[in-house]
């Protein structure tokens, strides 16, 4: 089952399982987000909970005791509640269970809430301590946006431009753990142009970010603005040739390859007290203006 909510811009369809956008349509019912393809990757726009990436050999150890947790977490794979829809907004929850502490062992409610205003959609995730001690976790979007965009600019004309400068060195998946080793940042001031190339060594991260904003598009055509307040991290990736590109801010990252501590110590992971609430915020904001 899947919730539709709209404004006179946007449409936007959201899926209970994963609470995951489906679908965003501008005001012309042109596609943005890519469909899913089996042939290239099937997710849309995951929600990434309590892990981004993977953790070595996909188990994680808080006081002593082992998990076993797949890529990404559980979450993008669960079926959420509704908790409330409307016209323009709608509401998921998800709550740990059995299952879910068999895998991560903290009491947690996960909130997400979508919402339509114009020409913007916004996605915020509110993550609940529910149980007695520290919760640690981490956050991650992950949309998936086509390239290139239906506004009529080719595909190489693409780029994404940075709201700063990006000088620092990125890192690279290796087994899916972050690299020891940096890369100079194919980052030009601050503008990204699109190719291939730069994917044939997995995702781009960016886990020094000074940036808060980007905008994906083309000069000629319209664009995408990504605003992500809360999140210190973006991973952008690709499969050479396919027609998507993701834009993935984070709270945390992959275990670095040399990692081997406790779960809580795990670099991007957050602690959230008992009792308290950890919001997360992404804004995407279409506009027909080119870069």
């Amino acid at each position: 089952m899947s919730v539709t909510i709209s404004s006179p811009c946007l449409r936007a369809e959201v899926s209970e399982k994963g609470a995951e956008l489906v679908r965003l349509q501008d005001e012309q019912g042109r596609d943005l987000l890519w469909d899913g393809d089996p042939a290239f990757w099937t997710g849309r726009s995951p929600l990434l909970f309590p892990i981004v990436g993977r953790v070595r050999g996909d188990r994680f150890r808080v006081d002593g005791a082992e998990y076993a947790l797949p890529k990404h977490g559980f979450a993008r794979l669960s079926r959420f509640q509704i908790d409330g829809a409307g016209p323009s907004q709608c509401r998921f929850r998800l709550c740990s269970d059995e299952t879910t502490l068999k895998q991560y062992p903290f009491p947690f409610r996960l909130d997400v809430s979508y919402e339509v205003d114009g020409a913007k959609l916004t996605i915020t995730a509110s993550i609940t301590n529910t149980g007695p001690t520290n919760m640690p976790a981490s956050f991650g979007f992950h949309p998936a946006f086509r390239w290139p965009l239906p506004f009529g600019a080719l595909r190489e004309a693409h780029a994404i431009r940075f709201e700063c400068e990006e000088t620092a060195p990125i890192r690279r998946p290796v087994d899916g753990l972050i690299s020891r080793d940096v890369e100079t940042s194919p980052v030009s001031g601050q503008t990204l142009s699109l190719r291939d190339s730069h994917f044939e060594a997995d995702a781009l991260v960016f886990d020094r970010l000074v940036s808060k904003s980007v905008i994906y598009g083309a000069p000629n055509g319209g664009s995408i603005r990504i605003d992500f307040p809360d999140m210190p991290h973006l991973g952008i990736w690709t499969k050479p040739g396919a027609g998507f590109i993701c834009i993935e801010p984070w709270q945390g990252h992959a275990d670095p390859e040399d990692f081997d501590g406790e779960f809580s110590a795990k670099p991007g992971i957050v602690l959230i007290p008992p009792g308290r609430t950890r919001d997360f915020k992404v804004g995407i904001t279409v506009s027909y203006r080119g870069l």
